[in-house]
């Protein structure tokens, strides 16, 4: 019998080595994500969440016997990211740097080399100014290495910045309170907003009239303006000057002396930069400056937009240029072509930048212009959408060609008495076809010189001239960029810091001065002009600029700085005196000891403390009453609060038993439809509404002017 024999054979299998990855490391998750679909299975992109080297806070760190040189450390809290980032780097194939496309981003991706010890003059470095697949995958056939003028330029501004805080904030500390601080752009913004305050203070009105007449030529109507006498333009002071022009009417027939007809053309604006970007998003969509930067950086790292995937939306929002590449106009004008017609194309038209533009990178536009506003209006949230379709129609708009109007412009006269008529209308509607940013046509009725048009009224009106505005977001953030004053970069988080220091407040939309900032504004003025010199501040900027193209050395512009900066320091150090801010006696008793309250200025403005302190620690918010009682509890009373950034809002004076709050106004009556408590809301173009607090619910009532 034939024995079996099983004979067992091990099969022996190699494991495949998993093959190596290239990483890519950007700076927001958002970013990676976007990015990752683009470039495949063979990429892994990660995140460094920003910065992760810097200096301490503890101290100035720069070294000044070693060339200024900037003492970094690794960012606290991010020991595990970095831990990961030196795993994932070591195992993988290459890695690329791809960091945003300006000297923030350069210099991010430099402290993540120093990190990861790459190869300084590796070629490792992309950069791209829309997250778009062809914009990324472009970037990454030709890396390059990392630009150490923009790092040097980025390490100037924050050794800059470092040197003045550290040296004139301890100095406040002692001289003034706790918790104050200084910088260069700050500093000056400060100073542009109390100056204007003290032009109003200052401002004496002068009084002037005007005089409006209505006229008529057959059945049509129209308006005319007083201009002068005997052919000259007077300027009416007084009401003495008004009854000599009126007397001298004698009749209701007006000659028409003389009629001015001409075509005039309106050029479509340029595409938006940050600051244009900025101050329109304030003007048009109420969007704080804050909040324009944070929309636009969600536009910019992308969106999922169902089956087209992850989208990045807008190329880099931080600019000062306004030039667009000619692969986006070729592509705008095959658009407006097809949308609109030849005619309103102005294809291969050359814009000349702003003085003093770095021109990095271009203007902030769509990635893709056939992505309409409404098109993809169902993936973004309604401040996604809002922000996107201003910067949309807004590019389209600057590859349009000009608007045509034609005006109009008559003289008539009576007994040397002159009144001036204006009309246009639009004979081509140009770029206005998307972006309508004139006034409605005001037309006149046919007129010759010679023929007689009749009077129907002259309406004298007396005014008084009007101090300058104080500054807005955006008023101020133009003045700065008129001036040279900052970058792109700079203005969103200034106007948040002197506001988050309690050195102005936002009143009505508008920038005041507080007590602590005029206080703190007198001192810097006093002691270190030149931070507060405008020209001295822009001179500055153009030399970092210099420093980015490698015209200047970075140790060398900061030492030209320091060696008087030092001795003005010294100054005031030994001059400043202390100033005592006097507590304001608060007219009540304290509740917990029975020690008078007194007023005191804190860093988020003035309460109520007991001046029994440190013993006594009671402390109470002042809060001034609507006259409402609270529509929740029905017990308290509505009360006007602020947030910690002295954003205004109501709430119940019995918080925290009752938590209602509300960013408008209560004002004491039921919806007649809903049964929800009413709100008087701002309304666009000034004026408020008062409408039901319950968005569901449509009931409105009469504007209020």
């Amino acid at each position: 019998m034939a024995t079996k024999t099983q004979t067992k054979t091990k099969k022996t299998s190699k494991k495949r080595a998993t093959p190596k990855k290239n990483l890519v490391i950007v700076e927001s998750p958002a970013k990676a994500k976007t990015i990752e679909k683009y470039l495949g299975r063979s990429y892994k992109v990660v995140a460094s969440v920003g910065h992760i080297r810097d200096l301490k806070k503890s101290s100035m760190s720069i070294d000044f016997d070693d060339n200024y040189k900037p003492q970094y450390i690794n960012i606290r809290g991010k020991g595990p990211l970095i831990n990961s980032l030196k795993k994932e780097a070591k195992n993988a194939k290459q890695v690329f740097l791809a960091s945003d496309p300006d000297r923030e981003g350069e210099a991010i991706s430099w402290h993540l080399a120093h990190i990861l010890d790459l190869d300084p003059k590796a070629k490792n470095r992309v950069v791209f100014n829309e997250i778009t697949k062809d914009a990324v995958k472009n970037a990454f056939v030709e890396p390059r290495e990392i630009d150490m003028d923009l790092v040097d330029a980025q390490q100037a501004r924050r050794v800059l910045d470092r040197i003045v805080g550290y040296s004139i904030s301890p100095i406040l500390w002692k001289k003034v309170k706790k918790g104050l601080s200084a910088g260069r752009v700050q500093s000056v913004a400060l100073k542009l907003i109390i100056d204007r305050e003290n032009e109003i203070k200052a401002f004496i009105p002068e009084e002037y009239w005007t005089i409006d007449g209505l006229f008529q030529k057959g059945t049509k109507k129209f308006q005319a303006n007083f201009y002068g006498l005997d052919g000259k333009k007077v300027k009416l002071s007084n009401n003495d000057e008004v009854k000599e022009v009126l007397a001298r009417i004698k009749t209701d027939d007006f000659l028409v002396d003389k009629v001015e007809k001409k075509e005039r053309k309106r050029n479509a604006p340029l595409a938006y930069t940050t600051s244009s970007l900025q101050q329109d998003a304030a003007n048009k969509i109420n969007f704080r400056t804050r909040k324009t930067m944070m929309v636009a950086q969600q536009l910019y790292e992308g969106l999922n937009l169902g089956s087209n995937g992850h989208q990045g939306l807008i190329t880099y929002m931080r600019t000062d240029s306004t030039r667009i590449s000619p692969v986006a106009q070729n592509e705008a004008a095959d658009f407006i072509k097809e949308r609109f017609g030849s005619q309103y194309s102005k294809q291969g038209s050359k814009v000349r930048n702003a003085s003093g533009a770095q021109d990095a990178h271009e203007a902030i536009r769509p990635s893709n212009v056939h992505y309409t506003p409404e098109s993809i209006a169902k993936y973004l949230d309604k401040d996604q959408l809002k922000l996107y379709t201003l910067i949309w129609n807004r590019f389209v708009a600057s590859q349009m060609t000009a608007a045509i109007f034609d005006t109009m412009k008559v003289h008539l006269e009576q007994n040397g008495v002159r009144f001036v008529a204006n009309g246009s209308q639009v004979k081509f509607d140009g770029y206005l076809a998307v972006y309508n940013d004139s006034d409605k046509n005001k037309m006149l009725p046919e007129m010759s010189q010679g023929e007689i048009v009749k009077k129907v009224s002259a309406n004298p009106e007396q005014h008084f001239t009007q101090p300058p505005a104080r500054y807005s977001e955006a008023s101020l953030i133009k003045t700065l960029e008129e001036n040279g004053v900052g970058r792109p970069s700079t203005y969103a988080p200034t106007l948040e810091t002197i506001q988050k220091r309690y050195y102005v407040k936002l009143a009505a939309k508008r920038f005041e001065p507080t007590e602590l900032g005029e206080i703190v504004n007198s001192l810097i003025v006093e002691f270190f002009p030149d931070i507060v010199d405008v020209k001295f501040t822009a001179e500055m900027e153009g030399k970092l600029d210099q420093v980015e193209i490698g015209k200047e050395e970075w140790q060398k512009v900061i030492d030209q700085f320091y060696q008087p900066f030092e001795k003005e320091v010294v100054k005031a150090e030994e001059e400043m005196e202390k100033i005592q801010i006097k507590d304001e006696p608060a007219g009540f008793d304290c509740d917990v000891c029975g020690h008078p309250m007194v007023i005191k200025l804190g860093r988020y403005g003035k309460f109520y403390a007991c001046s029994n302190f440190p013993d006594c620690r009671n402390t109470k918010a002042i809060t001034k009453e609507i006259g409402v009682t609270c529509p929740i509890c029905h017990k308290g009373q509505v009360i006007e609060r602020k947030t910690k950034r002295n954003r205004l809002f109501y709430g119940c004076d019995r918080y925290p038993e009752c938590d209602f709050t509300s960013w408008d106004k209560p004002v004491g009556r039921e919806c007649p439809k809903s049964g929800d408590f009413l709100v008087e809301k701002k309304v666009r173009g000034g004026g408020k509404q008062v409408i039901c607090s319950n968005e569901a619910c449509d009931y409105k009532e009469e504007k209020i002017k």
